[in-house]
């Protein structure tokens, strides 16, 4: 590439004192495509890039096993049975997208993206790993009681999420934790079809109407617990069960002094939020026992802290819990169950690592041996029957059976001219002295390859131009031309292309609500074409009005993702996707969904449940629901959209009614506006949809078969107008 300087009148540009323009090396690097370090590992080198190099790049065997893995046709694929999936049970994802989002009239389902692909078996799936941890662990040391878990509803309190989790769990008494009002309302429904012998763990801050409820769950042969989160609550457990004539199960949650330093760990040590100092855990102790009742402790719960990132740390709370377990035994109580609460965490990044929120450094069978063996240890110190061992693990059971899927509608083009493009007289005409001085000290810097050197001069001239178009000295065609070289020098003196903003079509409000508010990072891939090198690196940009509104933080420390063309944006292929380009985030099934808002009114995504099949597919789609329509997510802010709709009827017979012999066009309208309420508020790429003005009045509808109904339909007038999309 021939040097910035070549390109320059050296004359012109050296300023008033300055000699003429000082011969020296003129070869500048020559810019290279994006290459990731990760990539190198995985032969980069190579001028065939395959599935095997993509699935090393975004670290797929790291967070994905044994569940995600990458096809021969370079698509995502979910293994519904983990490592005891064949290969003609794997689940492909972009199948499932076409399934989906195809019309009904060939055989899709309709739906708009973004999507929630939820998959039942891989859910199954990690309950019996869990539950099969525990007990190989139990067996190989000695361990003379059960395991017995519980879901805690708060990670994702979806009906049918919850269903699944009491039906899968049933042969193992699995069961359930409620930590509010609703969610024991939701626990008792779902375990009245579960194992009799399931635990309904009651924690959360309670009032009467909360214990109420709870010992009624007691007197409807459910086995209920009530953990006391606050020491007043042993008062209203002991007036209202014996006002229900109610001989309540209870437990204690302690304040351990065992501390997890990550962020996760915030609720935990003497100061954390919630439990019973050993000073209150004694009073308690009395109270019940004044009151005849100190049989009825018979637990004893602890929480860490979400994300444990290692067993030593896991096994040092056991330890001090387990200790707290077998004093209470010796006072009295007649305890039968340690809950060592949630804390088993998950690698979201791949890296195996202790020392990072995003990982752990073990898996299922170290942390219930871990467990088990701190709980045998001090009970066999102490002579203490070993208790049930229970624990609250949520976000490893559901993280990974659902998988968030949208699509980047658009990307920002390069934006840096071509050397031959930079017309440096045009520049220099209109600058002051010091931003002449500036260029020219510019392209010395450049000449030299001082990197930092040609960032700094570039950032100033930058400056000094943007003050003088203020002043009004300087126009736009001026100061454009001033940004395109600085963008010119930076990219041939990097030799690395900056990254692109690709636009999605989602809101990270509402479907990754983590990111945003406290930076959890989660895997993200194209789930389709990883069979072609990705040329460009890019960040996320939702489409809300906001500039939180954007992912610019991935796995690995990265700070942009390597991505591929869009058609028309830069190239690629479609591979096999009808032009789209679709992008998954994984490991989101917990949190993500009860915790998003509808900021810019987007709602939640289409759901769908996928069971692997024999079929040609490998997959059935069981259980679909759209996503909240626009007049939904007006309802929640308690707009009525009946009412709005016939406003706006009314207005168009106003302003659009007295069009004589365009009655077609008057009733298109009303139509039009009656199906924006029924329809999700994402955007609708145009390639599928009817936008020819001359068919449809030059009225837009979301997809083809809506236009056809509007243009076959029969209705009447009145019946076009009317709105029961409720």
């Amino acid at each position: 590439m021939p040097a910035l300087a070549c390109c320059v009148d050296a004359a012109a540009v050296a300023p008033p004192g300055y000699a003429a323009f000082i011969a020296g090396d003129s070869s500048l690097p020559s810019a290279v495509p994006f290459s990731a370090s990760t990539a190198d590992a995985a032969d980069s080198n190579s001028t065939h890039w395959s599935p095997a190099h993509s699935s090393a790049l975004y670290r797929i065997d790291g967070w994905g096993a044994p569940y995600f893995s990458v096809n021969n046709a370079g698509n995502i694929t979910v293994r519904p049975y983990g490592t005891d999936s064949l290969a003609h049970q794997e689940i492909d994802l972009l199948k499932i997208v076409k399934k989906v989002s195809d019309p009904k009239s060939v055989g899709g389902l309709g739906l708009q993206l973004p999507l929630i692909v939820r998959v039942p078996d891989v859910l199954k799936n990690r309950l019996e790993s869990l539950q099969s941890a525990f007990e190989s662990a139990i067996q190989a040391q000695g361990y003379e009681s059960h395991y017995q878990g519980v879901y805690p509803v708060k990670c994702n309190q979806d009906r049918f999420v919850v269903q699944d989790i009491v039906k899968f769990g049933a042969p193992f008494r699995f069961g359930l934790e409620a930590g509010s009002k609703p969610e024991l309302l939701l626990a008792m429904s779902c375990l009245c079809k579960g194992n009799p012998e399931a635990l309904l763990v009651c924690n959360g801050f309670k009032d009467a109407e909360y214990i109420f409820l709870a010992l009624l769950a007691r007197k409807l042969a459910l086995n209920t617990v009530i953990v006391l989160e606050e020491e007043e609550e042993v008062d209203l457990v002991i007036e209202i069960s014996k006002k229900l004539y109610v001989r309540p199960v209870i437990g204690v949650r302690a304040k351990l002094r065992t501390k997890h330093s990550g962020h996760f760990g915030s609720t935990s040590g003497e100061k954390g939020k919630f439990g019973l100092t050993t000073i209150q855990i004694l009073r308690v102790v009395k109270k019940l026992q004044d009151s005849g009742m100190l049989d009825c402790l018979q637990l004893l719960h602890f929480h860490i802290g979400s994300q444990i990132p290692s067993t030593a740390l896991l096994q040092a709370g056991v330890v001090e819990a387990a200790q707290i377990y077998s004093e209470l035994a010796r006072l009295g109580a007649d305890m039968k169950v340690i809950d060592i609460g949630g804390g088993l965490g998950i690698d979201y990044d791949g890296s195996k690592s202790g020392n990072s929120d995003l990982s752990v450094s073990y898996g299922l069978q170290e942390y219930a041996s871990a467990v088990v063996n701190a709980v045998r240890f001090v009970c066999d110190r102490k002579s203490i029957k070993h208790p049930i061992i229970c624990s609250e693990s949520g976000r490893a059971i559901v993280s990974h059976h659902s998988i968030l899927i949208f699509e980047a509608i658009s990307a920002t083009a390069p934006t840096t001219p071509a050397m031959n493009q930079v017309d440096l007289p045009f520049i220099l005409e209109g600058l002051s002295e010091d931003a002449r001085v500036n260029c020219w000290n510019l392209s010395q810097a450049a000449m030299r390859h001082e990197t930092e050197t040609c960032f700094v001069y570039a950032d100033q001239l930058k400056q000094r131009c943007v003050e003088q178009f203020k002043e009004g000295t300087l126009g736009i065609e001026q100061l454009a031309a001033v940004d395109g070289l600085c963008d010119l020098v930076s990219k041939v003196v990097d030799a690395s292309e900056p990254a692109r903003t690709y636009h999605v079509n989602l809101s990270i409000f509402t479907s990754i609500p983590d990111f945003w508010s406290i930076g959890q990072i989660f895997p993200i891939v194209p789930i389709h074409r990883l069979d072609e090198r990705p040329e460009v690196r890019g960040i996320l940009s939702d489409l809300t009005c906001d500039s939180d509104g954007k992912i610019d933080k991935f796995i690995g420390g990265e700070t942009s993702l390597p991505l591929h063309g869009l058609e028309g944006n830069g190239g690629g292929s479609s591979g096999g996707a009808n032009g789209r380009y679709y992008l998954g985030m994984f490991l989101g099934g917990a949190y993500q969904e009860s915790l998003g808002g509808v900021h810019n009114l987007f709602g939640g995504p289409s759901v769908v449940s996928v069971s692997q099949s024999d079929g040609p597919y490998s997959f059935a789609v069981t259980r679909a629901a759209p996503g909240p329509s626009c007049g939904d997510v007006l309802r929640v802010m308690q707009h009525e959209p009946e009412l709005m709709f016939e406003t706006l009827k009314h207005r168009a017979e106003e302003f659009c009614g007295q069009d004589h012999g365009n009655e077609g066009t008057h009733a298109a309208l009303v139509s039009t506006i009656a199906r924006s309420f029924h329809n999700m508020p994402y955007l609708v790429v145009a390639s599928p949809c009817s936008l020819t003005a001359m068919n449809n009045n030059g009225f837009y509808y979301c997809n083809e078969e809506d236009y056809n109904a509007a243009v076959d339909s029969g209705a009447s007038e009145d019946e076009q107008w009317s709105y029961c999309y409720a």
